[in-house]
């Protein structure tokens, strides 16, 4: 038993090597590239230097600026995709499969071409503007503006929120709602007592893949906000390609990784509270 036991863990290990090389090549040595070139100086001294100018008043603007986007764009796709995913819920034939792959269109699609296609649109003489001309209504100023980088946040980013919130609600059990509709419950106590209690590990899943991506992105505040609007994914941008300032542009990643870091904490934590309260008799 012992020897067939020791077997089957050598050949799990075994298996699980392509992913750690993948791992160590690819997540763990980026990291430290960024982790060393942060925290020394030009001549590979340690240095908090670059960390400090991370705190002066135009990056700390740019860092608030992103934060505030992401979770604009995050509560957006929230307030979307949770209804969708109830409607998707009690739909579970061809047509509620139809509805759901419409909302992951933009998975199948390369996001700068989609996110082209949204500067198109919202241009001054886009789309918009023409109808809105052609129905003698006064045109709108869209492109180059946080509303633009948000519309272009939400429509790439709700098919993250979308998957785990889906999964999530649709894990639940019926008797349970039919047991709250029972005990007198209407549907909005239904709602905020039982599904979105119950839901909440997909909303919480979902938030950070929507939260974390908003906050680091570039290409869609570079096209949709122009040099109007810069985002702390712009300047990481611009530190790496244009100015070459490696320190300050791995400084500011560190900042970003601290937020990544904290969104997933928040994710192991209500999964592990979840995996709990499944546990308890």
């Amino acid at each position: 038993m012992n020897e067939r036991l020791s077997g089957r863990l050598a050949s799990h290990s075994f298996l699980a090597l392509p992913f750690a090389l993948w791992a160590a090549l690819f997540i763990v040595l980026p990291l430290f590239f960024v982790l060393w070139t942060g925290l020394t100086d030009g001549a590979g001294h340690f240095t908090l230097e670059h960390l400090s100018t991370v705190l002066q008043i135009e990056y700390l603007r740019a860092l608030g600026l992103s934060a505030t986007l992401a979770l604009l764009s995050t509560f957006i796709c929230l307030v979307l995709a949770y209804p969708l995913c109830l409607i998707l819920r009690e739909r579970k034939e061809r047509r509620g499969l139809l509805v759901f792959m419409l909302f992951l269109l933009p998975l199948w699609m390369n996001s700068l071409l989609t996110t082209m296609a949204w500067q198109t649109i919202m241009e001054k003489h886009g789309i918009i503007n023409m109808l809105l001309s052609a129905l003698e209504l006064p045109e709108v100023h869209l492109i180059n503006t946080p509303a633009a980088i948000v519309i272009g946040m939400v429509y790439n980013f709700l098919p993250y929120m979308v998957l785990p919130l889906y999964v999530s609600i649709s894990r639940i059990d019926e008797s349970i709602i039919e047991a709250a509709r029972d005990l007198g419950a209407n549907h909005f106590q239904t709602l905020r007592r039982v599904l979105l209690p119950l839901s909440l590990p997909g909303i919480v899943s979902g938030s950070t893949m929507v939260f974390i991506p908003a906050l680091t992105t570039f290409v869609i505040s570079a096209l949709l906000g122009g040099n109007k609007v810069l985002l702390v994914g712009n300047i990481i941008e611009q530190e790496f390609t244009a100015a070459y300032d490696w320190q300050l542009g791995s400084a500011l990643s560190m900042v970003l990784m601290v937020f990544i870091i904290l969104n997933i904490l928040l994710e192991a934590f209500t999964d592990s509270g979840e995996q709990g309260r499944k546990g308890r008799p």
